[in-house]
């Protein structure tokens, strides 16, 4: 697992070919909001963490956000839970979008 400066977990898992990957990867990043992201084709520890989260399963996207842990989730998911549990991955960028994350999040 990785842990950013403030000790807030953020990871993205995905796989090669999933197209709910690439949009929530997509979405992300236009939002300027940067995870660690983890092929779990390509790491066993991390398919064994998504199987955990999902009971049993490899769904992706699977995302984790400090406490939060969020199976297939928006891009306004994750930004909020950004702001709950890792504020320091938003505040960098927060300026430059914010009409993007008032649009996303109705805000």
């Amino acid at each position: 697992m990785t842990e950013y400066e403030g000790g807030a977990e953020a990871v993205l898992y995905w796989r090669p070919g999933c197209p709910f990957c690439y949009a929530l990867r997509g979405g992300l990043r236009a939002a300027g909001v940067r995870l660690n992201e983890v092929d779990i084709w390509s790491d066993d520890g991390a398919a064994a963490r998504v199987r955990a989260i999902t009971g049993g399963d490899e769904t992706v996207p699977t995302v984790v956000v400090g406490r939060e842990e969020m199976v297939n989730p928006s891009v306004g998911a994750v930004v909020r839970a950004v702001r709950e549990y890792a504020p320091h991955l938003e505040a960098e960028r927060k300026g430059a979008i914010r009409g993007f994350f008032s649009r996303v999040l109705g805000a």
